[in-house]
């Protein structure tokens, strides 16, 4: 891919406030999780749905899980995940770092697994069997980092 430096002049970006973070991740939506990989191979990257709970800073995520997936080799490497939006206005990116915690692991009363009810997890079905054939599992993700940019239009 080519990037044209003429698209670029101009670009200016801010970090965003964690409460622009908070408002831009709402309650749910999608973007894309990337698993760290061996040092000579790229990331294993998946387009997500995701779970947002600002009050205890932790994204949710319900991945599904086949046998032939080479998924569950990676679930337990670092992540990062990036949440993007673009308007007529401006883009807004989102990224979160960290590792992923398998909730089905936590007790019932385990604040991760009370976080889960005030989010909201979007249904896409994506799968080439019918979704009660599918196996899930919920993991959340408690950020080691989360940052935000945001773009400021240019002022010509």
């Amino acid at each position: 891919m080519r990037i044209d430096n003429r698209d670029m002049q101009g670009l200016r970006w801010l970090q965003m406030s964690d409460d622009e973070i908070a408002d831009f991740l709402g309650r749910g939506g999608t973007g894309v999780l990337s698993f760290a990989a061996e040092s000579d191979e790229p990331p294993v990257s998946i387009p997500v749905s995701y779970g947002y709970n600002a009050d205890e800073g932790l994204l949710y995520y319900q991945l599904s899980t086949p046998q032939d997936s080479r998924k569950s080799d990676f679930i337990d490497q670092p992540v990062s995940f990036v949440v993007y939006s673009k308007t007529d206005s401006r883009w807004e990116s989102v990224i979160a770092t960290g590792t992923l915690d398998d909730i089905e692991e936590k007790q019932y009363e385990s604040s991760a697994v009370q976080g889960m009810w005030a989010i909201q997890i979007p249904r896409v079905d994506i799968f080439e069997r019918p979704r009660r054939e599918v196996t899930f599992h919920f993991f959340s993700l408690d950020p080691d980092t989360l940052t935000g940019r945001k773009e400021v239009p240019s002022s010509s």
